[in-house]
């Protein structure tokens, strides 16, 4: 190769590894961009107590929504938003059991994220707390779920039994 055409390629060469370095938030993968989602979840339990452990303690519950990630993006190491809530609920009358209660949270959230269509991920915790501490608790992780229109509310409604 004549030395007068490295100077000339030298440059262009230059440039495209410039360009590839910045632009770290584009998905190398597809080539698309984080895309923004806003919204909310709007989580009711309907609590029904079959012990009567829980019977005259108050209900205590937590939810938090997390982007759904890929395996590659699992792999990388990156930390995932989370945002999350709680609720206290009225105290379980000490009658028969099946009387239920409610615990509502709402959780709003507003992050970015490589792909929409993974949805988020629900994880929840229902404690039932008495005089002593806690009675019973409840948990699951995580439940799979689609976003909300833009900017708009899922409502969602779970029925958990004690």
């Amino acid at each position: 190769m004549k030395r007068a055409r490295i100077p000339q390629i030298l440059p262009l060469a230059l440039l495209a590894s410039a360009a590839v370095w910045a632009a770290p938030t584009a998905d190398q993968r597809s080539g698309a961009a984080p895309v923004a989602v806003s919204g909310m979840f709007s989580v009711t339990f309907n609590i029904e107590p079959v012990s009567s452990a829980v019977a005259g303690g108050l209900i205590e519950c937590k939810a938090k929504i997390a982007p759904r990630l890929s395996a590659f993006e699992n792999l990388s190491g990156d930390v995932a938003p989370v945002a999350s809530a709680a609720g206290v609920a009225s105290p379980v009358a000490a009658g028969p059991a099946g009387s239920s209660v409610n615990c509502s949270v709402e959780i709003p959230f507003a992050w970015l994220v490589n792909d929409r269509g993974n949805g988020i991920a629900l994880s929840y915790e229902i404690d039932a707390v008495s005089g002593s501490g806690v009675a019973a608790l409840r948990t699951q992780q995580p439940i799979g779920m689609a976003y909300p229109v833009a900017g708009g509310t899922a409502n969602v409604n779970l029925h958990v039994r004690f």
